[in-house]
């Protein structure tokens, strides 16, 4: 259970470097290419707020995981 543990830490670091990832390339390309940005409907943004939510709901919902999982390795039903 204690891999499962810092497993599930990993991932959520790994779900928020994708995050920071794309948001940082999605501003470079905005910063380079404004002209296809311009003749979007929506601002430039969206995207990186839309994978925002999803990044928090996962990372929350991974969040929860572990604090269950710790929950139960503090009462001695992991295997350590």
């Amino acid at each position: 259970m204690k891999k499962l543990y810092d497993l599930l830490g990993i991932a959520v670091w790994s779900f928020v470097g994708v995050f920071l990832g794309s948001s940082i390339y999605t501003f470079y390309d905005y910063k380079t290419r404004p002209g296809l940005y311009a003749m979007q409907s929506a601002p430039w943004y969206l995207s990186i707020q839309v994978r925002a939510v999803f990044t928090l709901a996962l990372v929350a919902a991974v969040l929860v995981l572990r604090w269950y999982l710790r929950k139960k390795m503090d009462q001695g039903g992991g295997d350590e």
